[in-house]
């Protein structure tokens, strides 16, 4: 895993749902390193830990990285308050990222609250050929579905409240999705569900799992997660250098 620090200029910087922050980087090197699925660990001012945020798109050609977080805690209350023009201090691209293979096959993405915004870039690449389900508490905390819908992707919007969409949970409505392939990230009980959806299917399945980090290259071991060997034994592994995506066959959820 290459990765390097760098300080990346805010380009843009918006509000989308109370508590969500929507930030576009100045991150030449990093957009030309990083692939969907991976994340960034941005240095908060007066903190020693750095925050971990999944990168939402990544632009190549124009040299941008783009991070959609939630205000969580004091660190990430202290990000969402930086303006335009101000630099973040960003350790990245870390982590191993989404395989998306043949592109022209069925994709279903599948995702859950502030699990949404890692499954932008992966299902751009996808385009017409992938199926977005995605779930929030209700309308008001709902999150780049017009943004999934210009890349050409089919979108279905499940709340808890019904609000918006489909009232009930989102493994709903990917029951009956088509797909040759699924990715996920969300909270731990969407996860199992999708899951289950994969192995009736007997298709492949990626998900992304969110974990509390330190240093976020696996030398803190603070991210520990149990995992599969290929025996079905247990050991365990770290979400930052091992994931955040896994095969869904290696994880215990």
């Amino acid at each position: 895993m290459k990765y390097d620090v760098k300080p990346c200029r805010i380009l843009y910087k918006r509000e989308i749902a109370q508590g969500i922050f929507d930030f576009l980087l100045d991150a030449e090197d990093f957009a030309k390193a990083a692939k969907p699925g991976q994340f960034v660990h941005i240095l908060v001012p007066g903190k020693t830990l750095r925050r971990p945020i999944s990168i939402c798109d990544i632009d190549a050609e124009a040299g941008t990285l783009r991070i959609v977080f939630q205000i969580r805690g004091e660190g990430t209350e202290i990000l969402s308050q930086m303006k335009i023009g101000d630099h973040m201090d960003v350790l990245a691209p870390l982590g191993n990222g989404f395989d998306l293979g043949d592109t022209n096959r069925k994709a279903l993405f599948v995702g859950g609250g502030i699990g949404v915004p890692p499954l932008l870039g992966a299902a751009k690449k996808f385009g017409k050929n992938a199926t977005v389900a995605v779930g929030f508490r209700n309308k008001e905390t709902a999150i780049l579905e017009a943004d999934f819908a210009r890349a050409g992707c089919r979108v279905f919007v499940a709340t808890d409240d019904g609000s918006m969409g489909h009232h009930g949970l989102v493994i709903d409505c990917a029951k009956d999705v088509e797909a040759d392939v699924i990715f996920a990230c969300g909270p731990t009980p969407m996860l199992k569900a999708v899951c289950e959806l994969a192995k009736e299917r007997g298709i492949p399945c990626q998900i992304s799992l969110e974990e509390r980090m330190a240093c976020g290259i696996g030398a803190c071991l603070g991210c520990a997660t149990p995992l599969l060997r290929e025996d079905g034994t247990q050991y365990f592994g770290h979400v930052c250098k091992d994931g955040p995506v896994f095969d869904y066959t290696k994880v215990v959820l």
